[in-house]
């Protein structure tokens, strides 16, 4: 399953956020795995695309930053797909 994952660091401070990945990596569990990811030009949010087998398991990923992350999260997917499930009705 794909989901956009969209974090709004705590304070707008994206400092302990980078300081925890680069000690520590990004923290998934198995069975999450991170695709790509944006930062806002005033390094305020980031949103990630990560494919997981299910919201179980990408709430454990949260539970790790969730301390200096508050985040959205919604299921997505790829233009191909929403392109196919559009296609008979169009």
């Amino acid at each position: 399953m794909l989901f956009m994952v969209i974090e709004n660091f705590r304070a707008g401070d994206p400092v302990p956020v980078y300081r925890r990945f680069r000690d520590s990596g990004r923290l998934m569990p198995a069975g999450v795995r991170y695709l790509d990811s944006w930062v806002t030009s005033d390094l305020r949010r980031c949103f990630q695309v990560v494919d997981c087998v299910g919201r179980a398991e990408l709430d454990q990923w949260i539970d790790r930053w969730k301390d200096l992350v508050d985040f959205e999260v919604m299921p997505v997917m790829t233009s191909g797909d929403a392109r196919a499930a559009v296609g008979p009705r169009l």
